[in-house]
């Protein structure tokens, strides 16, 4: 949907956030779906928008999952404090928000509210820190494709189909660091 001017609006399939710019972003700037969850204003269809009947197995795995980015929240916020550099504090910044927004989508899936986020411990020196980070990546990832596998709803598989493949960047991304 062209806005004006060649602008043109961008709805994330995942988040239901809106990106307004002259190009499709590559992945969402707000809770990191790769971009075929990206589409043009009127085509697209957030999950978030979408009230649906879920399954006592899913709204366990989408708890889990909360209990998960926000503590992944509040970690990254941690590390991004005691980074020795800018660029690994923005990093870790960034992150925070992702997982944050991750944590937007699940409290609107479940039509409850944000839990309270507790301080999370973390280490002083960068290296440890991309440590502890690939390991929580790399758990989150085996568990939301678990979690993909036993959702029998389309959205929810779809939202831990989508946060599978941002986990696993995240851990790609730490890993350039090592």
């Amino acid at each position: 949907m062209e806005i004006s001017n060649g602008v043109n609006l961008y709805i994330c399939e995942i988040c239901g956030e809106a990106h307004i710019g002259v190009e499709k972003p590559g992945d969402c700037p707000f809770c990191g779906a790769k971009g075929n969850f990206i589409k043009s204003g009127k085509e697209a269809c957030p999950i978030v928008n979408e009230r649906i009947e879920i399954s006592e197995l899913s709204k366990n795995n989408l708890l889990e999952t909360l209990e998960l980015e926000t503590k992944a929240t509040a970690i990254y916020l941690c590390m991004a404090e005691k980074s020795e550099t800018y660029e690994i504090k923005a990093m870790y910044k960034r992150l925070a928000k992702v997982e944050s927004e991750h944590a937007a989508i699940v409290i609107k899936l479940l039509d409850i509210k944000m839990p309270e986020t507790k301080s999370e411990e973390c280490f002083s020196e960068d290296l440890d820190n991309f440590k502890k980070t690939i390991e929580l990546e790399d758990r989150a990832v085996g568990l939301y494709k678990r979690f993909a596998g036993e959702a029998v709803e389309n959205n929810i598989r779809k939202f831990f189909g989508a946060l599978t493949q941002v986990e696993a960047g995240h851990s790609e991304l730490i890993k350039k660091y090592i």
